[in-house]
């Protein structure tokens, strides 16, 4: 009949074993642990993604969350068929102006060949651009105006505008202070083109617009 150690050699029993697993000496049954564990790490394996549609459907959700993490929860979806970047005016911002001085470009912008605007000598202004991002991030936005005198072009201006992501409302960009010229030889017309466009040279909108140099608004 086999009968259990005394208290005192279970007690010798637990010692040895600790003392052993701090010597280095590791028990039977810690290595048979260690097996397992080892054996389990190399049969899990990552779930495999095997339909192209499945593909498309993970890459879809990881860009709507990092575009949520870049953007915040609240990106809603745009009309896929309407432009990434949409510019809807440009207005001309002068203080002594008697009146906005505002295109639509959304508009008939053949029209604009047709009509001036009107600004009078020496006054100072700011071009500002409104337009949305509907999609996409846009990088490296920037607005171009070429001026033209009698069929002269007299100046060229950039001005970069940034980079901008999706959202519903619009954004506004304004260009630096500007003075319009002045004295007898700088009255008349002016035909300016402008354009709308990106680092990677996107046409997002270009416009022909006319502006009128008088000694007074309402000469």
């Amino acid at each position: 009949m086999l009968r259990a150690p005394p208290r005192r050699a279970r007690a010798r029993y637990r010692k040895r074993c600790a003392g052993d697993v701090r010597g280095g000496v590791v028990p039977l049954f810690a290595i048979l642990a260690q097996k397992r564990r080892a054996t389990n790490a190399l049969t899990a394996k990552a779930p495999e993604i095997t339909a192209a549609s499945n593909i498309t459907t993970w890459l879809r959700m990881s860009l709507r969350k990092y575009k949520e993490a870049l953007l915040g929860s609240d990106v809603t979806e745009a009309d896929p068929t309407a432009p990434n970047v949409l510019v809807t005016r440009m207005s001309l911002i002068c203080e002594d102006a008697p009146s906005p001085l505002v295109l639509d470009l959304q508009g008939d912008l053949e029209a604009f060949k047709k009509q001036s605007f009107v600004l009078k000598e020496g006054v100072e202004y700011k071009i500002k651009i409104s337009f949305k991002v509907n999609r996409e991030i846009v990088s490296g936005l920037k607005y171009v105006q070429q001026t033209y005198r009698k069929g002269m072009k007299i100046d060229k201006s950039d001005y970069m505008v940034g980079s901008y992501g999706p959202r519903p409302t619009e954004y506004d960009f304004l260009t630096t202070m500007e003075e319009a010229p002045k004295g007898v030889l700088a009255r008349g017309n002016y035909v300016i083109k402008s354009k709308f466009t990106d680092d990677d040279k996107h046409d997002h909108l270009s416009w022909e617009w006319n502006l009128m140099i008088k000694k007074d608004w309402k000469d």
